[in-house]
Order: structure tokens, then sequence, then C-alpha cells
């Protein structure tokens, strides 16, 4: 089975800007998505710059083993073009723009990526981010520091660390060799789109649609719809196989134009605004004819790179050249540390807005900070101290005091850790109250018996007496 590639591609500037800086790029071979930026016009410049280069790559042959050396070599191009053209003028320095591309050849996909464009895959109905972005953002939330939600509504979100760019600093871009699978759709697109369309819309879409012509116009109206303040710009292609692909007919906005079943490749955005001015574009590089390619080149893709100006039995006196403006590197390297330093300023300024409840002198204690370390600069501080003992406290409460008691206020934190202190102190048992012992005492009679026998006793006895003293007398004789 032969694969090949049904794609369609589509930009618009948006609603807020006064010009498309991005550009794309959709072909039978190749798939490019690039969002410039930088100047009034130097963004546009650097995509079009971009895929000017990359396009020529759609119209040769790449060996499996050759597709990804060609494309990380042609990207490297790219670059030099654009450093040439902001030589030539002035007010573009600065340029810059991303690239996200593929390169079909055989059953692999060859993949390059810089900045913060992005590559979805749906495979079997589920929708995978293949790329990962190039920014500040991203960054924060690969160490950990802030969550992907958190990432989503970041105000630093857009700060891309990773560019195609003007200045003769080593960016590499991420170089990857990707499965072409029948049935596999794909999604390239600028951050205009990724940026305000959640992905469960997306993969609706990219489902849903039957065409990538009608995925990629519904995705750009959604963008629109959601208030993307940015260029959107989007390429849609499945996979497919090429008998089944020559059966069914191209999209009615993609003439056939060859008569054989493969698509007209498309351009839009800032690279279908026809040819860039002359003195941009002079001395760039074309591949050379594949007679005249390197043995181990097979592509016939010819790359200029130092290696080129030290070749043996040319006069380093007469070769050409390029004027190199030291000044020129020391600036943009003093703004790219200065956009750093900048961000790491405001990612401290973040911790410094954080609380959590842990130890400190053997106390529980509400910190300022969060639970972490840069190199030698600790990132939290105790602000209050509970008096409170972690000796006192059982052992799987003192487990809790790890940082892992978060909070967004110190009277929060605060409240957090009393509530932990009295949940971790042990219930009072309750103490049993004494039962009063009985005292003994003599058993008496009532008064009443008491004196109704002393008189009876008192009147016998008077009885008797007179009785005696009766019989007593009556004896004498």
């Amino acid at each position: 089975m032969t694969l090949t590639l049904r794609y369609a591609a589509r930009s618009d500037v948006g609603l807020v800007r006064s010009t498309n800086q991005d550009s794309a790029y959709a072909g039978p071979h190749l798939l490019v998505v690039a969002d410039g930026m930088g100047g009034h016009a130097g963004g546009d410049i650097a995509s079009r710059l971009a895929i000017a280069a990359l396009a020529p790559l759609d119209e040769l042959t790449h060996g499996p083993d050759q597709a990804l050396s060609d494309l990380e070599h042609t990207v490297e191009r790219a670059r030099e073009d654009l450093v040439r053209a902001s030589e030539a003028d002035p007010e573009l320095v600065g340029m810059g723009t991303t690239v996200t591309a593929l390169l079909h050849t055989g059953t692999t996909l060859a993949m390059a990526h810089l900045g913060d464009s992005r590559a979805y895959l749906l495979r079997e109905g589920r929708l995978t981010q293949v790329t990962v972005d190039h920014t500040f953002v991203q960054h924060l939330v690969d160490t950990g520091r802030i969550s992907p939600d958190e990432a989503e509504h970041h105000p630093q979100r857009n700060v891309v660390m990773r560019v195609l760019g003007d200045f003769d600093v080593d960016l590499t871009p991420d170089m990857s060799v990707r499965e072409a699978r029948g049935g596999d759709r794909w999604m390239l697109c600028s951050d205009g789109l990724s940026g305000f369309v959640p992905p469960e819309q997306i993969t609706e879409v990219l489902v849903e649609c039957e065409t990538p012509d009608e995925a990629a116009e519904l995705l750009v109206t959604l963008a629109m719809t959601a208030g993307s303040t940015d260029n959107v710009t989007v390429v849609v292609a499945d996979v497919v196989d090429s008998e089944a692909a020559d059966a069914a007919p191209a999209a009615a906005e993609v003439p056939d134009a060859d008569g054989d079943g493969t698509q007209t490749p498309q351009i839009v955005g800032a690279a279908a605004m026809g040819d860039l001015p002359e003195h941009l574009t002079a001395g760039a590089d074309d591949p050379a004819p594949a007679e005249d390619a390197d043995p181990d080149d097979p592509a016939g893709v010819v790359t200029s790179g130092p290696d080129d100006e030290d070749e043996e039995g040319v006069d380093d006196d007469v070769r050409p050249r390029r004027k190199r403006r030291p000044w020129l590197v020391v600036l943009v390297v003093l703004v790219v540390l200065g956009g750093v330093g900048y961000g790491l300023w405001w990612a401290y300024g973040w911790t410094q807005e954080q609380y959590y409840v842990g130890v400190a002198d053997g106390e529980v204690a509400v910190y300022q900070g969060i639970p972490a370390s840069a190199g030698p600069l600790t990132l939290s501080t105790p602000v209050q101290l509970t008096g409170t003992s972690v000796d006192d406290l059982p052992d799987y409460w003192v487990g809790q005091l790890d940082g892992s008691i978060r909070a967004s206020s110190e009277a929060e934190a605060r409240e957090r850790a009393d509530r932990l202190i009295d949940e971790a102190q042990p219930e009072p048992e309750p103490t049993p109250t004494p039962t009063p012992t009985p005292t003994p005492t003599k058993k008496s009679e009532p008064a009443d018996k008491k004196t109704a026998g002393t008189t009876a006793d008192k009147t016998a006895a008077t009885t008797d007496t007179k009785t005696d003293a009766a019989s007593g007398g009556g004896a004498k004789e």
C-alpha cells in the first residue's frame, strides 16, 4: 500500500491584527505552518522566507533515512536567509518565526519544530498534541512550578523561548520521525487557533468533518467565534492509500491540476502575497539539481554552512564573505537574556504570593513562598510560628507538614495550620465521677416506743413492789 496526503490549508488575519504574519504550505509531501513575529513588517517577511526555503522539499525525492536530515538542513538554510534579509534591510532586525513542518516519505513523516505553533494527530478518534511548546510557561509546567490548567491562562503564555530568527545563535529545532499510518488525520496550526479553541472542540471537528477542507474551514471559523486576537492559520491532512485517493474526488477548492489524482499545493497567509523583494532573497541558496548533488545527499539538497567556507583550493581572500555585525549579535543576545531575566523575575514574584504550612525551629509554622529552591536561592521563608511543637503531634500529622498544605494568603495559611493543630490533638478521655461510699448507722427504735416501754416498765415495777410489800406483811406472824 502506497500512502499519500489529502490536505487543506486556511489562514485569516483575525479580528484584531491589521496584517497577517502567519504563512502555511500544504503539498503532496510537505506540510508547514510558520507564525512570524517582530517589527511592523518583519513577522510576515520571516514566515514567507521560511516557507520559500522549505517549499522546494515538496518537489524532491527523499530516501526514508534522508528525509529527516534534508528537513533539518533546510530549516538551517531558512535561518540563514533570515540573517541575510535583516542585513539587507536593517528595519527587519529582530524578526523571527515559528516553524512546524512535516515531510512525508513512504511510511514515515519527518518533523521539525521550533516555537509555539503546534502539530496534532487524530488516530482512531483520539487527539494527541505531538509537539511541545517552546515557551516560558511550558518550561514552568515542565519543572512543576505551575499546572497545565494554570498555563492556559498565564499572562506570559505567549513568551516564546525558541524561534527561527535572524541572529547567529544556534537554536536547534526538535527533530523526530513519526509513523505515517493510513486513516490518520494531522493538523498543524498557529496559536491563534490552539490558544482559543479547546482540544475537545478541535477533536470533535476533526472527527466529524469528512474532508480536510471542511475541517480547516470550520476550525478557522471557531477561532474567530471564540474571539481570537491573533492571526489564525491551520493545515489539515489525511494519510490515505494513494489508490483510494485517486478514486475519490478532490475538494472543490483544490483542483486536480495534473489529472493524476494529486492535489495542487496550497500556500496561504503572508506567503501567498507574492514574491519577496529581490534584495531580500539575493544570494539565497536554491536546491541543486540531482546530478550535481553530494553523493551523501541523495535528495539533492545543497546546504550552506561553516564547512562550505573551508573548501580546499579556494582563496579565502577572494571568497565573498557575509558581512558580520558583532554588535547585532550582542544586542540580540542581550534582548534574549533580558526576556529570560524578566520571566525569572516574574516567576519569583509569583512564588512570593504563595503560602504553605510547614515546620520551622521545631514548631508548626506558616511559610511565604513555595517549598522549593533555585540553586542557592530558597523560595520560601517562615513568617509566623504557631507555638505548637511538632513533638506534640502524632507522626501522621507531622507528615502533612511537607509543604503540601498550600494557601493563597497568610491568613488562609494560618487558618489551615490552626485547623490541622486542632484536628491533630487527641480527644480528652472523660474523667469518671466517684461513687460515694455509704456510712453505716446504728439501728434505733422509735422514740415513742422507747417512752412507752419505759412507762410500762415503771408501772410494772411499782405493781411488783406493792405486791411484794403486801406479801411480806402477810408472812409475819
